[in-house]
């Protein structure tokens, strides 16, 4: 009788996952709380649908610009960061061969491998200084290489996330001329979209998908509540 095969299913995407998470969650959650609080401060103007709309796009264009620009320099500050320790550990190879070979013996020592058991592997990993390299970045640094266009990717993930998230919130004040109406409309689809939201982090990122959802939820209720309560209570 054949066995069934053993497949595993491991989420590899992590990266481009985080910064669709930062991007549609501070998206849902900025200028749905805008919306909301201009929607409470100018309930009585009769160009408050069209004010918010104003307010809510110049809000998304510069939320997203900010929050591409910060996910590039992440990134790129993770590159620099990658580089900067691989020319050290280089200098170290060659400048201090004795102690970087103790430290590629330690680890296989830490595995609970014996002296005879480990020489030929630590003979072969240090007699490439490239392979030397590698193992030290990973296995003593615990740093994995990034990705060259990381930096351009990232930055656009998190502004093209940010826009379609900002703008689920917006969209009933665009169709709608009744502010109440479109905060309501704005209200029940921004929640839905933020529990959804959450519902799909939460299966691609192994957390509970109910839990996820309510959180995402009780975040973007909350910002938005706050908002509303206080531009009431100033105007």
């Amino acid at each position: 009788m054949p066995a069934t095969p053993h497949i595993e299913h491991h989420f590899t995407a992590t990266a481009s996952v985080r910064d669709v998470v930062i991007g549609m969650s501070d998206g849902l959650t900025v200028p749905f709380a805008l919306a909301a609080g201009i929607s409470g401060a100018l309930a009585t103007n009769p160009h408050a649908s069209a004010l918010v709309v104003t307010a809510g796009l110049a809000e998304i264009a510069a939320g997203s610009i900010a929050m591409g620009l910060g996910g590039y320099l992440a990134a790129r500050t993770d590159i620099e960061h990658y580089e900067s320790e691989r020319q050290r550990e280089i200098r170290e190879t060659v400048e201090l061969r004795d102690v970087e070979v103790e430290e590629v013996a330690k680890v296989f020592r830490d595995y609970g491998l014996t002296e005879q058991e480990m020489a030929p592997v630590v003979n072969a990993i240090t007699g490439n200084q490239k392979t030397w390299v590698d193992f030290m970045m990973r296995f003593e640094l615990g740093l994995e290489e990034p990705e060259p266009k990381r930096a351009r990717i990232s930055a656009i993930t998190i502004a093209m996330s940010y826009i379609v998230g900002g703008l689920i919130p917006l969209a009933p004040y665009i169709l709608l001329s009744n502010v109440q109406t479109g905060l309501y409309c704005s209200v029940g689809v921004t929640l839905l979209a933020l529990a959804v939201f959450g519902f799909v982090k939460g299966r691609f990122t192994g957390i509970n998908p109910f839990k996820g959802g309510m959180q995402t939820v009780v975040t973007g209720g909350l910002a938005a509540g706050a908002a509303f309560l206080i531009a009431k209570l100033i105007s």
